[in-house]
């Protein structure tokens, strides 16, 4: 049995944050709602700007059409997410 490991790094503009208070709230927020999915998430990087987040998101199985399709359904979330623009995205396979 073969095991898939799925990575997605999400950088993310959060343009109406003032404060890191702000930010961390909004990106909370996103954070929880993404644990449904079964996944595993910590921010990652740019942890002292307030309008910028980097995100770490994982999967563990054993079929990659199923974690791919999982981790693309984060990935729409993010895009479409009201308060937070979706920059950059990266995938990794281990």
């Amino acid at each position: 049995m073969a095991t898939v490991v799925g990575l997605l790094h999400l950088e993310l503009h959060v343009p109406e944050a003032m404060t890191l208070k702000d930010k961390r709230r909004i990106i909370k927020g996103f954070k929880d709602r993404l644990r449904n999915h079964n996944v595993s998430v910590a921010e990652v990087g740019a942890l002292d700007s307030c309008r910028r987040a980097v995100l770490a998101v994982s999967m563990v199985g054993n079929d990659r059409p199923y974690v791919e399709g999982a981790l693309q359904q984060i990935l729409n979330s993010a895009a479409r997410h009201r308060d937070m623009i979706l920059v950059s995205e990266e995938w990794q396979w281990l």
